[in-house]
C-alpha cells in the first residue's frame, strides 16, 4: 500500500468557560450554549452536556460515513435513514469513560446490506477512527447488536 500524506481539511475551534456548569461556545458562534451536568445526575434543565454533544457529533458524521460508502458502491441511501447515538457517561474506580451505541436504520436495504455497509462505515468515520482502542462502541441495525471484528476495533482506519 502507499504511503499517504495527512493533510488537514478541516479545524473547528470552541471554548469552554466554567466546566459542566459553564457555557460552551464555537469560533464561529454557531454553538453556544449553557453546559450542565445531565439534569438525570442533578443538572439543570434546558442545558446541554458533553456526551449530549458527542452523540449528536458521531450520529452526523457516521451517517455520513454510510453515504461515503453508498456513493462508493454506486448505491443511494432512503432520506428517511436514520443514525442513533447513545453515549454513556460511565465510573470505573477513579476514572471515568464514555461508551457509545451506533443503531442504525437505512430503510431501503436488506439487513446483510445494512450490516455490511454499517461495518465500512466503522472502518472510515473520522469519530470511529479517533475512539478506536479508546472507548467501547458498539455497532446495531435497528436495534439489533452486529457482531464487530477485534481488528475493526482496535487501531486505526489505515493500515500501517
Amino acid at each position: 500500500m502507499a504511503s499517504t500524506e495527512k493533510k488537514t481539511l478541516y479545524t473547528a475551534d470552541a471554548t469552554a468557560v466554567g466546566g459542566r456548569s459553564g457555557h460552551v461556545r464555537s469560533a464561529t458562534g454557531t454553538i453556544d450554549m449553557e453546559m450542565s451536568v445531565p439534569e438525570g445526575l442533578g443538572g439543570k434543565k434546558g442545558a446541554t452536556n458533553p456526551e449530549e454533544l458527542f452523540a449528536a457529533g458521531y450520529s452526523s458524521c457516521f451517517q455520513q460515513a454510510l453515504l461515503v460508502i453508498a456513493q462508493r458502491a454506486g448505491d443511494k441511501l432512503d432520506s428517511g435513514t436514520e443514525v442513533k447515538c447513545s453515549v454513556s457517561l460511565f465510573q470505573e474506580g477513579e476514572a471515568y469513560g464514555l461508551s457509545a451505541i451506533l443503531d442504525v436504520d437505512l430503510k431501503s436495504f436488506d439487513e446483510q446490506k445494512t450490516v455490511e455497509m454499517v461495518r465500512e462505515a466503522h472502518k472510515i468515520c473520522p469519530y470511529s477512527v479517533g475512539t478506536r482502542g479508546n472507548m467501547e462502541v458498539e455497532l446495531r441495525v435497528k436495534g439489533k447488536a452486529i457482531p464487530v471484528k477485534a481488528e475493526d476495533n482496535a487501531g486505526v482506519a489505515s493500515e500501517k
